[in-house]
C-alpha cells in the first residue's frame, strides 16, 4: 500500500504531548503509512493521502493550505480525526468549510478497527482509480443490434473514470485472422464437432491478442455473433482465455458491461462473468444466469461444448466455486451502478441455456424487483466475494 500521512497541529498545544497521542492514535490503527508530517510537498503523489487533524485551533491552517492542496490532487480530501484534543471538532468545521467551497471531503473517524478498515478500502478504490485512467477499451465492431438501451457516453466515462474507448472495426479483426497462419494448440476434447471448431477458435484468440497489443487495450468487448456467419465460430474460448490473462474482454459489443469487467478488474483483478439472467424467483431471491463464456481464472473446471444459440463453434461450460459473489453492473454514462450480493449456490448445465449457468442466491431477496422493474440492460457481471460497498465507493 502506498498511503501518506500530513498533520495540522496548533501551535498553542504541547508537541510532546500530541505526538505522544499521535502514536498511540496511529498505532492502534495498525496500517502501513509514510509520515509527512506538516511537509506537503508531495501531497497527492501517494495512493491515498491523509490528513491528520491532531488537535483543534487548526482550521485557519488548513483554509491557508487548501490552495496548494488543490493545486497538488483533484482527489477528494480525507481528514484523519482521534477523539483527543478537539480533533474532531477541528475536522468538522474544516470538512463544513470544504462543502461551503463545493469541494469533497470525508472524516474517518471511530474505532480502530473501523479506521482500519475505511483507509485499507480507500487505499484500494484509489488504486483501481488509478488503473482505470490509464483503460484503453476497445470496442470492435459495434453494439449487436438487440442491445437496444445498452447505450454509452465515451465523454463522460473519460470525464469520471479517464478510461479511453476505441472503436475498431470488425473488418480489422477478420483481415487480421485471415492473415495468421494455422498453429497447433493445447485444447483438446472428446466432442467431435468442437474439436474441429478448436483450431478456428484459437486463431480468433491469437487475432484479438494482435489487436490488443496494436492497440495497447487494456480491454476490448467484441460484436462476436458476427463471427457466426463470417467464419462459421465464436470467439468464447478467445474470451475466456483472454479474460484469465487480466484483458477485460466482452461479449456482444456491451459496452457498459465492458466498463463493468474493466472496473472489476482495477478493483479486484478479475473481470468478472459476463451474463444474463435466464430464470428468476422473486420469493426467494434466487436467479440463474447463463453465458456461454466465463474467465478461466474464474473456474475449478471447464469443458467444451458448442455455442448454444447457433450450435457451433466453441463454447465454454465452467464450474465455479460456490461461495458470496456481487452481482453488479454500471450504466454506460456512469450514472447507474447495481450492486448487490449474495451466494453462488451451484452450477449445473440444462442443455437448453447458455454453456455456463449459475444459480446465485441474493442476500436480500427484495433487491430481485431491480431486474424485473429497472435493470441496466440484460447483461450483468458477477464477482467472486462481497464488494457493494467498495464498487459503490468507486463511483461515488
Amino acid at each position: 500500500m502506498s498511503i501518506a500521512i500530513y498533520s495540522l497541529t496548533s501551535e498553542l498545544h504541547d508537541e510532546k504531548s500530541v505526538s505522544a497521542v499521535t502514536s498511540d492514535f496511529l498505532g492502534r490503527i495498525g496500517i502501513d503509512y509514510a509520515w509527512r508530517g506538516e511537509d506537503y510537498t508531495d501531497y497527492g503523489k501517494h495512493t491515498l493521502s491523509l490528513i491528520y487533524v491532531r488537535t483543534g485551533g487548526t482550521e485557519g491552517i488548513f483554509k491557508r493550505l487548501l490552495p496548494r492542496l488543490q493545486e497538488q490532487s483533484s482527489n477528494p480530501i480525507y481528514l484523519l480525526s482521534s477523539d483527543k484534543s478537539n480533533s474532531l471538532a477541528a475536522s468538522m468545521e474544516i470538512l463544513s468549510f470544504l462543502r461551503q467551497q463545493g469541494l469533497n471531503g470525508e472524516i474517518i473517524h471511530g474505532s480502530a478497527d473501523y479506521i482500519n478498515r475505511r483507509i485499507i478500502m480507500l487505499e484500494k478504490v484509489n488504486r483501481a482509480r488509478l488503473k482505470l485512467k490509464q483503460c484503453r477499451l476497445g470496442i470492435i465492431g459495434a453494439p449487436s443490434d438487440w442491445l437496444i438501451s445498452s447505450h454509452y457516453d465515451p465523454t463522460m466515462v473519460n470525464r469520471r473514470l479517464g478510461i479511453e474507448l476505441i472503436d475498431i472495426t470488425m473488418k480489422e479483426l477478420l483481415d487480421t485472422l485471415s492473415q495468421l497462419p494455422a498453429a497447433a494448440c493445447e485444447e483438446k476434447t472428446d466432442n467431435a464437432a468442437v474439436a474441429e471448431a478448436i483450431p478456428g477458435a484459437d486463431r480468433i484468440y491469437r487475432a484479438l491478442q494482435s489487436i490488443v497489443v496494436k492497440y495497447g487495450l487494456t480491454g476490448f468487448t467484441l460484436r462476436c455473433f458476427d463471427l457466426l456467419t463470417s467464419v462459421r465460430n465464436t470467439g468464447c474460448l478467445a474470451l475466456a482465455k483472454l479474460n484469465a490473462q487480466g484483458i477485460a474482454a466482452g461479449c456482444e459489443g456491451d459496452v457498459p458491461a465492458l466498463l463493468t469487467m474493466a472496473i472489476s478488474q482495477a478493483l479486484f483483478g478479475v473481470s468478472g462473468f459476463q451474463a444474463n439472467p435466464a430464470r428468476i424467483d422473486p420469493e426467494c431471491g434466487e436467479i440463474l444466469f447463463a453465458h456461454c463464456t466465463i474467465p478461466l481464472n474464474m473456474v475449478q473446471r471447464y469443458e467444451f461444448d458448442t455455442h448454444y444459440e447457433s450450435g457451433i463453434g466453441v463454447g465454454i461450460r465452467g464450474y465455479a466455486p460456490a461461495g458470496p459473489v456481487t452481482i453488479c453492473k454500471v450504466s454506460g454514462d456512469l450514472s447507474r451502478v447495481f450492486a448487490e450480493e449474495g451466494e453462488l449456490i451451484t452450477s449445473q448445465a440444462e442443455p437448453d441455456l447458455c454453456r455456463t449457468q449459475q444459480i446465485i442466491r441474493l442476500t436480500d431477496a427484495s433487491k430481485v424487483s431491480y431486474f424485473l422493474t429497472h435493470s441496466i440492460g440484460n447483461h450483468h457481471i458477477i464477482v467472486p466475494g462481497h464488494h457493494k460497498m467498495m464498487i459503490e465507493e468507486l463511483l461515488k
